[in-house]
């Protein structure tokens, strides 16, 4: 049945999305859509290739009479982050995505969309495809792997684009243009905790913090949504204080950029318990409801039955992981002074989980200024080692740096104006571009972000407007003709 989503306009960037939908890409398995990308390039005569790791360049000649223009290269990322509501069984390495429209959305069913970066990878197609839009020497990049690793940024070699002005197609405001974003690191940390025999009587549940609205762990750290984990902790603490409870095992988050979700703990409660824990759960949901109740007024946290686990963690350790992870930064830590709005550096306390006598602590750290990012690196350090964790920070990438004087934004203000009648606004993003890594391999670049409207990116929320996808499509026709 054809889908709904291929009656709007502009048609050719909508065909283009739906046909992203159809690939399964989720980040790390790429393999499918870089086929399509490739015989697509192909299928139109123009000169396409592929680097070691999967990114595809894909060059189109000028229009006649632009050959001495300078090159542009419009960039996206085809990978998308997987993830799914708790009741979808959808399985991203071989399902396609649902699209539907909602309202003045396309959303997905159940699922994240892959808007981000699907539309702006479906917009450098169309441009590629195009027969009437005027440009000078084009070249598309399409990097692999940005959303875990920025893989296909951190691999791209020098001399392998002719271009002079890049255009990154992965911003989510129609309206602004990004001239700086955030730096990041991984931080990863390893606490031992020794198991025992579960004592007799002890009754198993399992503790479940759901329904929270999640969300991409930069854009939207500063809206303050509950963190599953940090929730889960929270309780943990007071429950194992006051209680006397047990842990068996613990497992929260998935994705180091999202903010978790959903957070679950097996616990062993004493005998003749049951009534203290449940008056105490009733209690503390209470108390985070009213806590969040506009950031996140879904938010859960409920007993359920749970088998009985093998063994249950000693309680020293598990003393020594819940004071270790309840105090672990998480959240806005420092808003810009520079340009307000904007946060300058926060973290992200993205998984948890306990697996063979050892728990693991993820944390995604981001920051626009380099020495607030190894300031929090620091922080993270000193607490960790205080337990005698295993300590790595891995993964790190710089941010951009704002040039106001850039040629392309000044033409960007322009066209923008022309068009639509207003000065768009100038901003940095609190997330990782890889406008940052390409920064550091050709550093004569002059870079700008835009993007139309996305809401809710790296949860089953996500949606774009349809409005500002037509209008994030004829501002890049007539900014490349510049």
């Amino acid at each position: 049945m054809k889908n709904e989503i291929l009656n709007l306009q502009p048609s050719e960037l909508w065909r283009y999305f739906y046909d992203l939908t159809q690939i399964p890409r989720p980040s790390g398995r790429e393999q499918a859509v870089v086929e399509y990308l490739k015989k697509f390039g192909q299928d139109l005569g123009l000169e396409t290739t592929s680097d070691e790791v999967g990114n595809v360049i894909i060059r189109k000649p000028a229009t006649p009479g632009m050959e001495k223009r300078k090159g542009i290269i419009l960039q996206g990322h085809v990978d998308m982050v997987p993830q799914a509501n708790s009741d979808s069984r959808h399985n991203f390495e071989t399902d396609p995505i649902l699209p539907r429209i909602e309202g003045e959305w396309v959303k997905a069913t159940g699922t994240t969309l892959g808007a981000d970066n699907g539309i702006g990878v479906a917009a450098a197609l169309a441009l590629l495809a195009s027969k009437d839009i005027p440009h000078g020497p084009l070249e598309a990049l399409f990097t692999v792997d940005e959303e875990t690793g920025m893989t296909g940024a951190f691999n791209l070699k020098p001399g392998m684009l002719r271009g002079e002005i890049l255009m990154n197609l992965d911003s989510e405001d129609e309206g602004e243009l990004y001239v700086g974003c955030a730096g990041g690191t991984n931080g990863n940390f390893r606490m031992d905790c020794r198991e025992e025999k579960v004592p007799a009587g002890w009754i198993p549940m399992q503790v479940a913090v759901t329904g929270l609205r999640g969300g991409h762990s930069g854009l939207e750290i500063i809206l303050e949504r509950g963190n599953a984990n940090k929730i889960l902790f929270r309780f943990l603490y007071e429950c194992v204080k006051t209680l006397g409870i047990r842990i068996a095992s613990i497992e929260g988050g998935n994705l180091r950029n999202a903010i978790p979700r959903e957070a679950f703990a097996t616990i062993l409660v004493p005998p003749g318990s049951v009534g203290k824990i449940n008056t105490a759960i009733t209690g503390f949901e209470s108390t985070v409801k009213k806590e969040l109740s506009s950031a996140d007024p879904g938010v859960s946290v409920r007993f359920r039955e749970s088998a009985m686990p093998e063994t249950v963690i000693d309680e020293e350790s598990a003393k020594r992981i819940i004071h270790t992870v309840y105090a672990c930064p998480n959240g806005v830590i420092r808003m810009s002074t520079d340009m307000p709005g904007l946060v300058e550096t926060s973290t992200n306390l993205a998984i948890v989980k306990t697996e063979k006598q050892q728990m693991f602590i993820k944390c995604l750290l981001r920051s626009s200024v380099d020495s607030a990012k190894e300031d929090l690196k620091n922080m993270f350090d000193s607490l960790f080692s205080l337990v005698g964790a295993e300590i790595v920070f891995d993964g790190e990438y710089p941010g951009w740096k704002p040039n106001m004087n850039s040629g392309v934004l000044n033409a960007a203000k322009e066209v923008y104006q022309k068009h639509f009648g207003k000065v768009p606004e100038v901003k940095a993003i609190h997330a990782g571009l890889e406008c940052g890594l390409f920064g550091g391999v050709y550093p004569d670049w002059d870079m700008i972000s835009f993007g139309p409207t996305l809401r809710h990116p790296h949860s089953p929320d996500e949606k774009v407007n349809i409005e500002t996808v037509g209008k994030f499509w004829k501002f890049l026709a007539a900014l490349v003709g510049q």
